[in-house]
C-alpha cells in the first residue's frame, strides 16, 4: 500500500488521499484496512447523519454514524462483527440533493472503503487530502442497501489567496432541554462558508434547574444510560460513563436541524465546559456541595477521559486523541486555520489546562462557616479579595520557580506561548479568535448601586411628605419640597421650615415676583438658607430642591409630578450621595433597616470570574503581547455566557480610565440556553433590594387575557448598557412579552399586533414610564464598564459574519420565543449589527 495515499492517525481515523475513484484506507486499532473487514449488508441507517469539520485548503475532516436498520438510534452499539462502508466524494454540484439521500452524480474524487468499528460506537472520522482550494464538494456514505444523506463542504482559499469576502457563522450553547433550536433552521439557510461552534454542544446535566422551563414538545426528555446524581439520591444526574456522554451527542444529533447544519456546512468547532462539567477546570467538577472530606475540588480524571472520547468520536475536529495516555490531558483541541491573506483562526482550549477558579468554591466563608460555592468565588467576587488572592497565587508559583502565571491561567503555558507566537507570527489582515468564555471586564461598584437602590426606594415615601407639605404651604411645591429637603438631611422641622421661607424669600426678592422662578443665584439661596440656622449640606440640598421644583411649575407641571421632581432631587441629591461616601454608616442605611444585610455589598465586585475576569494578569499579559507588537485587528469570537455583548478588550480595565483598547471581543448568545440574565434572576431573588439590579416584575394588563407577568431587565443597565427612552425601555421587552403571550395561547398570527398594543399601552402605565424608567435611567448612570457598547443579556440566537478586507460585520441575530411547544414560524425577532472596521480596535453598534 502507498504510504503517499494512506496514512493511519491515532487509533481509528483513517486518511485517504482524493485521487479518483477506487481507494481504500487504512484504519482501526489494528491498523487493518477498511477493505479487509466484511462490507456491511443489507438494511441499515445513518441515525446522526454526516457531517464535515475543520476545512483546509487541501484537505477536510469527514464523519457519520452507522448502524443496522433495527438498531436504536441512540442506544450504544454492542460488540460484536466489524464491517466495512464505502464514501463518495465529488466536486459536482449536487446542491438539490441536499436534505435527502438520492444518489451523487458527477465524477468522483474519491470512493474510499472505511472501517466501521463497535469499539467507536459504530462511528467513523475519515480525513480527505489533497482537496483543491476554495473549492465546494459533496459526500455520501453507503452502508450495505442504503445511502447517507448528502452532505456538502468548503475547503478554505490557498494560504497566499486575495480573498474578497468570508461569511460564516458562529454559535454556542445548545440546551436540548430547554426553549427552542429554531435558530438552526435560520442558519441552515444562511449562505456560509462554515460554521464556528464555540462550545456547550451539549449539556452534561439532566433536570437540573435551569433546564426545567419550558422546552419544544419535539424535544423528549433526555435519559442517561447511567448518570450519578448531583445531590442526594434524586434530582439532577450528570453524565459520568462513557455510555452516557455518547448517549449525549447521538440524541442532540438526532434533531433534523443540527443534521441539516452538519450537512450543509463544515464545522470548526471547540469545546467549553458542559461537554465535561459546569465551570470545569482540567477535571475538577464545581458543582455546589461537591468536594473532598478534606474541602477541595472533586477531580475525576475517568470522567474526564470519558468526555474527550465521546467529543473526539462525535465531532468532526482534525484532532488526535492518544490511547496511550493515562491522564485527562489527552487529546489537544487547540489549533488554528488559515483563509488566504483575509483571515487566521485560532482556536483555543479554555478548560482542559486552565488552574482553579482563583478563589475556589471550596473556600470557607466566615459569615457561614460553609463553602463558598459559586457565589463569592465565581461569581459576584470581590475585586479586592480577587486581587490580593490572584497576587498571592502568581507569587507563590514564582517561589517554587515556576512562570507566576501557572497558578493563574486559563490557556495553560505551552498553550499561552502558542497563541503568543501564532499572533505574532500571523500575516492575514484579520486575526480572529474562537474564544470560549468573554475577555470582556464586567465589573460592579457596589457601593454606587446600593446608594441608588436606597435612593430610589425613599422618592416614593418622600414624594408623599412633600405632598402633605404642600397642602401645608398653600399649595407651593417648591417651598414644601425645600422643607422635606431639609428635614431628610438632618434638619429640626422648624428650621428646615425656616430655611425654606428664607429661600423662597430670597427668591421672590430677586425681582422675578415669583416663588422659585427668580433670578437669585444658587449660591444666594443657599445662603439665604444658611443663615436660618441649616447647615451647608442641608442648604444645599433645600435650595437644589426648591429651584427644580420651581422651575418644573414655570413648566406648567402640577401636583404630583412636582412631588415627584422634588422626591427624586432629594433622593438623588443628598441620598444617594451620602450613602456613597458613608457606606454602611450612612443614617438611611441604617432607616433602611437591612444594614447587615447590605454591609457586604459595599464594595467592587466581578460578576463572573469563570471567565478572563478571574485570570486578569493573563489577560493584561496576553494584551500587551498584542500591544507591544503593534498586533492589530484582533476580534475574538466567543460564548459561553448566553448573552449578546459587543466591547473592547483593553490592556489593563485597572487603568485610569480603564485603560487602552487593543482588540474587540463580540459574544454570540446562546442558541436555546436559558439567558445570563434568567440566571441572575433567579440567583438574585434571595437578595432583598439588591435583586432590583437585575430584575423589575411588572404585572401587564392584557386585554381578554388578564395579567401578564413580565420580568424587566435591569441587568443590562447595572453592567453599563446606555440609558434608556421610554420607547427603547418598551421594545427592549418584545421578545419576553411575545414568549408570555404565545404561553397564554395567542396564536401565532397574532402575537406581533398583541405585543404592539400592549406596549403601546404599557407606555402609558406610570409604574412603567416613571418609576421603571427612572430605575433604569439611574442604574445606566452608575457608568459600570464604560468599554462595552453593546449587551443584551436576555437572548437566545447566533451571530452572522462577513468579513472583508476593509471591515467586520458581526449581525447579532436574537430569535423569538416558543410558540405553543415550537419553535416560532417568525424565527429572528431582531439584529443588531457590530461593525469593527480594519486598524481600529473599536465597535460601533446599529
Amino acid at each position: 500500500m502507498d504510504r503517499r495515499q494512506f496514512l493511519k492517525f491515532g487509533s481509528f481515523i483513517t486518511v485517504s488521499v482524493a485521487s479518483g475513484a477506487g481507494l481504500s484506507a487504512c484504519g482501526g486499532s489494528d491498523g487493518a484496512p477498511g477493505g479487509a473487514l466484511p462490507p456491511a449488508s443489507g438494511a441499515w441507517k445513518f441515525p446522526q447523519s454526516v457531517a464535515s469539520g475543520d476545512p483546509r485548503a487541501d484537505s477536510i475532516l469527514l464523519w457519520t454514524r452507522a448502524v443496522p436498520a433495527a438498531a436504536d438510534n441512540v442506544a450504544t452499539v454492542a460488540a460484536g462483527a466489524d464491517a466495512s462502508i464505502r464514501l463518495i466524494v465529488t466536486s459536482a454540484d449536487n446542491s438539490k440533493a441536499l436534505g435527502g439521500n438520492a444518489a451523487l452524480s458527477g465524477t468522483t474524487v474519491a470512493d474510499v472503503t472505511l472501517p466501521l468499528q463497535a469499539q467507536y460506537d459504530n462511528t467513523v472520522r475519515h480525513k480527505l487530502t489533497g482537496l483543491s482550494a476554495a473549492t465546494v464538494y459533496y459526500y455520501q456514505f453507503i452502508a450495505g442497501d442504503n445511502r447517507s444523506n448528502v452532505g456538502r463542504f468548503k475547503t478554505a482559499p490557498a494560504a497566499d489567496a486575495d480573498v474578497s469576502q468570508l461569511q460564516f457563522v458562529y454559535m454556542t450553547c445548545q440546551d436540548w432541554s430547554v426553549n427552542h433550536w429554531g435558530a438552526m433552521t435560520s442558519i441552515a439557510a444562511e449562505n456560509l462558508d462554515f460554521i464556528v461552534h464555540l462550545g456547550d454542544y451539549i449539556y452534561e446535566t439532566v433536570g437540573e434547574d435551569f433546564q426545567l422551563g419550558a422546552v419544544e414538545s419535539r424535544h423528549d426528555a433526555l435519559v442517561l444510560p447511567d448518570g450519578v446524581f448531583k445531590n442526594g439520591s434524586s434530582g439532577a444526574r450528570y453524565a459520568n460513563t462513557l455510555a452516557d456522554y455518547r448517549y449525549l451527542y447521538k440524541k442532540y444529533r438526532t434533531d433534523a436541524r443540527l443534521q441539516a447544519l452538519h450537512e450543509r456546512f463544515a464545522f470548526i468547532a471547540i469545546w467549553d465546559d458542559h461537554e465535561f462539567s459546569d465551570d470545569a477546570w482540567q477535571d475538577a467538577q464545581t458543582y455546589d456541595g461537591s468536594f473532598n472530606a478534606d474541602g477541595s475540588d472533586l477531580h475525576q480524571t475517568a470522567r474526564r477521559r470519558n468526555a474527550n472520547q465521546a467529543w473526539f468520536e462525535f465531532m468532526p475536529a482534525d484532532v488526535s486523541l492518544d490511547a496511550a495516555n493515562t491522564t485527562f490531558q489527552n487529546i489537544k483541541i487547540y489549533r488554528d486555520f488559515q483563509f488566504g491573506k483575509l483571515m487566521q483562526l485560532v482556536m483555543t482550549d479554555e478548560r482542559l489546562y486552565r488552574s482553579d477558579h482563583i478563589i475556589p468554591e471550596s473556600s470557607v466563608n466566615p459569615a457561614t462557616g460553609k463553602a463558598l460555592g459559586r457565589i463569592g468565588a465565581r461569581y459576584l467576587v470581590p475585586q479586592d479579595l480577587f486581587n490580593s488572592v490572584e497576587a498571592q497565587k502568581m507569587a507563590g508559583a514564582k517561589a517554587i520557580g515556576l512562570d507566576p502565571l501557572t497558578t493563574a491561567t486559563i490557556l495553560g503555558n505551552t498553550q499561552r506561548q502558542w497563541w503568543m507566537d501564532k499572533m505574532k507570527s500571523a500575516t492575514a489582515t484579520w486575526k480572529l479568535w474562537g474564544n470560549e468564555v468573554s475577555l470582556l471586564r464586567m465589573g460592579l461598584n457596589g457601593t454606587d448601586a446600593v446608594a441608588t437602590l436606597l435612593a430610589v426606594g425613599a422618592v416614593s415615601g418622600l414624594a408623599t411628605s412633600v405632598g402633605s407639605a404642600a397642602a401645608a404651604a398653600g399649595g407651593n411645591f417648591a417651598v414644601a419640597g425645600a422643607i422635606v429637603a431639609g428635614v431628610t438631611a438632618g434638619a429640626s422641622a422648624g428650621v428646615a421650615q425656616a430655611g425654606a421661607v428664607a429661600i423662597a424669600t430670597a427668591a421672590a426678592g430677586s425681582g422675578a415676583g415669583g416663588a422659585g422662578s427668580g433670578t437669585a443665584t444658587t449660591e444666594a439661596l443657599v445662603a439665604a438658607g444658611v443663615k436660618t440656622g441649616l447647615t451647608m449640606a442641608q442648604a444645599s440640598i433645600a435650595a437644589a430642591t426648591f429651584v427644580k421644583v420651581g422651575a418644573s411649575a414655570a413648566g406648567g407641571a402640577s401636583g404630583v409630578a412636582l412631588a415627584a421632581v422634588a422626591a427624586q432631587t432629594i433622593a438623588f441629591g443628598y441620598i444617594k450621595p451620602d450613602v456613597q461616601a458613608k457606606k454602611a454608616e450612612s443614617p438611611f442605611v441604617a432607616v433602611s433597616g437591612k444594614k447587615d444585610a447590605l454591609s457586604a455589598f459595599f464594595t467592587r465586585f466581578l460578576l463572573n470570574c469563570d471567565q478572563w475576569d478571574g485570570y486578569n494578569s493573563e489577560r493584561k499579559a496576553l494584551m500587551s503581547h498584542l500591544k507591544t507588537n503593534a498586533i492589530g485587528n484582533v476580534v475574538a469570537l466567543t460564548g459561553d455566557i448566553h448573552s449578546f455583548f459587543a466591547g473592547t478588550v483593553n490592556d489593563d480595565y485597572d487603568a485610569t480610565g480603564g485603560g487602552t483598547p487593543v482588540m474587540v471581543d463580540l459574544v454570540s448568545a446562546g442558541i436555546s440556553s436559558d439567558s445570563f440574565f434568567s440566571y441572575l434572576r433567579d440567583a438574585a431573588a434571595s437578595l432583598g433590594d439588591i435583586g432590583t439590579l437585575v430584575s423589575n416584575p411588572l404585572a401587564v394588563p392584557v386585554p381578554g387575557l388578564g395579567t401578564v407577568s413580565l420580568s424587566f431587565n435591569l441587568l443590562d443597565y447595572t453592567i453599563g448598557k446606555a440609558a434608556p427612552t421610554l420607547a427603547s425601555l418598551a421594545e427592549q421587552t418584545r421578545v419576553q412579552l411575545r414568549g408570555a403571550l404565545a404561553a397564554k395561547g395567542v396564536p401565532e398570527a397574532q402575537l406581533e399586533a398583541t405585543a404592539a398594543a400592549v406596549l403601546a399601552g404599557l407606555q402609558a402605565n406610570s409604574d412603567f414610564n416613571t418609576s421603571l424608567l427612572g430605575l433604569a435611567q439611574q442604574l445606566s448612570a452608575l457608568g459600570n464598564n464604560p468599554w462595552l457598547k453593546h449587551l443584551n443579556t436576555d437572548a437566545q440566537g447566533y451571530t452572522l459574519v462577513t468579513l472583508t478586507p476593509g471591515r467586520l460585520t458581526a449581525q447579532f441575530r436574537q430569535v423569538n420565543k416558543l410558540v405553543a411547544g415550537a419553535a416560532p414560524a417568525t424565527i429572528v425577532a431582531r439584529t443588531t449589527t457590530a461593525t469593527v472596521t480594519a486598524g481600529a480596535a473599536a465597535v460601533a453598534i446599529s
